[in-house]
C-alpha cells in the first residue's frame, strides 16, 4: 500500500477578457464544486465527472491523502491573492502530511496567474520542491493545457483528456492512475520529451469527433513499452504565455525513446496542418439559413454562438444572436444559457404569466455589444439547484441561481445568474423546455454542445458574434508568444508584440 496525496487546481484563463478571477470565486459552488479540503475532496469528487474521480477509483487499495481541490472554471487572469492562497495551502498541506510515496495532481494547464504566465509550471516546481527529487509526481490535465518545459521537468507523468468535447474526463484519471502505479514500482523515468508546434489551432478546429485531431489522439499512450506516457494537448489560444500552444509530450523510460516517440507525433501533425478548419457564417447568414432548415425538419437546428462561450472566460451574456433571431422572425427559438443575475431577479420578483420591460443581457462588453431591450413574458422561475445528467459533465450538483425562462415574440431565452456553459441539458428541462422538441436552439459554448445537443439536430450552424473569446488567435493582441509562431494553421506568424 502506498501514500498518495492528491488534489486539484484548475483554471483555463482568457488573458484577453476584462476582470480577473478572484479567491471568492474559486471558493463559490457554481457549476462545479466548492473549493475543498482534506477529505471533503473525496466526499465532494468520488463520484462525479472529474479526472479525480477516476483516479481515486482505481487506487482504493492505496493510503489516499487529499489534499485540497479546487476549479475556477474559464475566465480572467487569477489574481496573486487567489494563486498564493491556493497553491500555498495545497503545498502546505502536502509538506504537513509529508513523507508521502506519491503525488497525483488533477490540473487544467492553461492557468496564467498575475505572479506567473505559467501557473500550473509555477505549482509544480513548488510541489517537487516539497517531496524532494525521489517521489514520483503524476499529473491529468485538460486537451487544452498549453504545456510548458517546466511542468513536464517537475513532473514523470502528463495524461490529456483525448476527447473534444471531454467525455473522458474520469477515464483520464484512470489513466493518471495506471501511470503512477507504473512508477510507484519502477521510480521516476529518465526521459522527457517536449515538442511544441508551429501553429495554433483554433478551439472550433480541436474537436476530435472528426479528423485530423481524431487520428492525432488515438496516438495516445500510457504503460506501453518503453512509454510512461504519449500525450498530445491542442493547447488553449486565448492564454497569453510564451509556450501557448499544441504540444506533444512523452515520459519514457530512457531519454531516446521519449524523443522517438515525441518526434514522430509531432511531424505527423505537422503534416496535417492544412487539415484544421471549421467553416463559420454570421449571424444573419447564420440565422436566416436555420430559420429554412427548421421550417421543414422536425429535429432541432443548433446556432453555435462560439464566440459568447464561458467555457473560453467569455461572459454568456451577449445578445447578438438572440438580436437576429427576433429581427428575423424566428419560431420556436431558445437561447441557452445567458447570465443575467439582474433579469432573474426581475422575473422572479414579477412571477410567471408577468411581462417584464427590461434590458437584457450586454452588460460586460466587449466594446459593440449592447443590452436588448424588448417587453419579456416570465414563462417560467426555477432555484436554479440540480444535477446535470450528460455525457460531458454528467453527475454534478450544481447552483446557476435564480434562473427564468423570458420570451419575446417567437424566441425564448433560458436565463442564469451565475455562468455556465450550453454543455448539458439539465438546465433547460429545469426550466421547462426539452431541447430535442425545439426549432432553434442557439447556445453559448463551441465543442462541448456537440456531445448532447449534434446527435438531435438536423444541422449545426457555427456563427460568428462579438464575444469574449475569439475563434480567429490571430485577432489576439499578444505580448508574451514566443515570435515565429503562425496564429493559426496556414496563418500568419507572429513577430513579436512591437508589431502589433
Amino acid at each position: 500500500m502506498a501514500r498518495i496525496a492528491v488534489g486539484g487546481f484548475h483554471h483555463e484563463t482568457n488573458c484577453f477578457v476584462n476582470g480577473r478571477t478572484d479567491f471568492a470565486y474559486f471558493a463559490s459552488h457554481r457549476d462545479r464544486p466548492p473549493l475543498v479540503r482534506g477529505y471533503e475532496v473525496i466526499d465532494w469528487l468520488g463520484n462525479t465527472s472529474f479526472a479525480l474521480s477516476g483516479f481515486l477509483g482505481q487506487m482504493q487499495a492505496h493510503d489516499i491523502v487529499p489534499l485540497l481541490w479546487t476549479s475556477g472554471g474559464a475566465g480572467g487572469v487569477v489574481t496573486a491573492d487567489a494563486f498564493e492562497r491556493i497553491a500555498g495551502e495545497l503545498v502546505g498541506r502536502l509538506s504537513s502530511a509529508s513523507p508521502v510515496d506519491a503525488v497525483y495532481l488533477d490540473l487544467h494547464g492553461a492557468m496564467v496567474s498575475e505572479p506567473f504566465e505559467d501557473g500550473e509550471g509555477e505549482l509544480l516546481r513548488r510541489v517537487r520542491a516539497a517531496v524532494g527529487p525521489d517521489v514520483p509526481i503524476a499529473i491529468s490535465l485538460d486537451y487544452h493545457a498549453n504545456v510548458t518545459p517546466e511542468m513536464v521537468a517537475c513532473t514523470d507523468a502528463l495524461v490529456g483528456y483525448r476527447t473534444y468535447p471531454h467525455i473522458d474526463r474520469v477515464e483520464t484519471g484512470r489513466y493518471a492512475a495506471q501511470a503512477l502505479g507504473v512508477l510507484l514500482q519502477r521510480g521516476r523515468p529518465r526521459g522527457r520529451a517536449l515538442r511544441k508546434l508551429p501553429f495554433l489551432i483554433p478551439l472550433n478546429d480541436q474537436c476530435t469527433l472528426v479528423e485530423p485531431s481524431k487520428g492525432v489522439v488515438a496516438r495516445s499512450a500510457v504503460a506501453e513499452g518503453d512509454l510512461v506516457n504519449l500525450s498530445y494537448l491542442a493547447g488553449f489560444p486565448p492564454s497569453d504565455l510564451c509556450w501557448c500552444g499544441p504540444a506533444v509530450i512523452a515520459h519514457a523510460w530512457t531519454q531516446e525513446a521519449a524523443d522517438a516517440a515525441a518526434d514522430a507525433l509531432a511531424r505527423e501533425i505537422e503534416g496535417r496542418e492544412p487539415e484544421f478548419a471549421v467553416p463559420m457564417l454570421s449571424p444573419e447568414a447564420g440565422v436566416r439559413e436555420a430559420i429554412a432548415i427548421a421550417s421543414t425538419t422536425s429535429r432541432p437546428v443548433v446556432l453555435c454562438d462560439t464566440q459568447d462561450n464561458p467555457g473560453c472566460g467569455a461572459t454568456a451574456d451577449t445578445t447578438g444572436v438572440l438580436a437576429t433571431l427576433v429581427r428575423l422572425g424566428a419560431e420556436g427559438a431558445v437561447v441557452g444559457y445567458l447570465c443575467d443575475g439582474e433579469a432573474a431577479a426581475a422575473a422572479h420578483a414579477a412571477g410567471v404569466g408577468a411581462t417584464i420591460d427590461i434590458a437584457l443581457g450586454g452588460r460586460s462588453g466587449p466594446e459593440g455589444v449592447e443590452p436588448f431591450h424588448a417587453p419579456f413574458r416570465v414563462d417560467a422561475l426555477a432555484e436554479g439547484r440540480m444535477r446535470t445528467t450528460g455525457t460531458v459533465s454528467g453527475g454534478r450538483d450544481i447552483d446557476l441561481g435564480p434562473m427564468t425562462l423570458l420570451t419575446v415574440g417567437g424566441v425564448s431565452v433560458a436565463v442564469t445568474t451565475k455562468r455556465m456553459q450550453a454543455l448539458d441539458q439539465a438546465p433547460f428541462r429545469h426550466l421547462g423546455v426539452e431541447p430535442k422538441n425545439q426549432k432553434i436552439l442557439a447556445l453559448k459554448s463551441t465543442c462541448h454542445f456537440r456531445a448532447e445537443f449534434e446527435p438531435m439536430a438536423e444541422k449545426v450552424i457555427v456563427v460568428i458574434a462579438p464575444g469574449g473569446y475569439l475563434a480567429d488567435p490571430a485577432q489576439y493582441p499578444f505580448k508574451r508568444l514566443r515570435p515565429g509562431v503562425r496564429l493559426r494553421p496556414l496563418g500568419p506568424a507572429f513577430e513579436g508584440p512591437q508589431a502589433k
